[in-house]
């Protein structure tokens, strides 16, 4: 009898400890994916948010190194994505600065 139930909670931790793996690989998978489509809104944003709440929920099974990566992967994507955003408001403000500014000398 008590070595039915040790097989039955042996089944149970192995079955979570599978799902909690796979939220993990799928966090790295996502967060690379991430990475890769930086500059396709509509890939990076959902992609590195679904990789940094898998990395989370999978964080305390085995697997534990690759949800550590998709989280960090996750978190990069989303900042590369932000700073290419800043960059290129910035290029669009230096440039019409420049031509407003060149513009005005001509009238002089």
């Amino acid at each position: 009898m008590e070595e039915e139930q040790n097989n039955q909670v042996e089944q149970v931790n192995s079955t979570s400890t599978n799902n909690r793996k796979g939220f993990n690989i799928t966090s790295m998978v996502l967060g690379i994916i991430a990475i890769l489509f930086c500059c396709v809104w509509y890939i990076n944003i959902p992609c590195s948010i679904i990789a940094i709440i898998f990395s989370i929920a999978g964080r305390k099974d085995a697997g534990r190194g690759m949800g550590i990566a998709g989280l960090v992967l996750g978190i990069v994507a989303l900042a590369l994505y932000v700073f290419l955003i800043v960059l290129g408001f910035a290029a669009i403000v230096g440039t019409t600065s420049a031509l407003v500014e060149s513009s005005s000398s001509l009238y002089y």
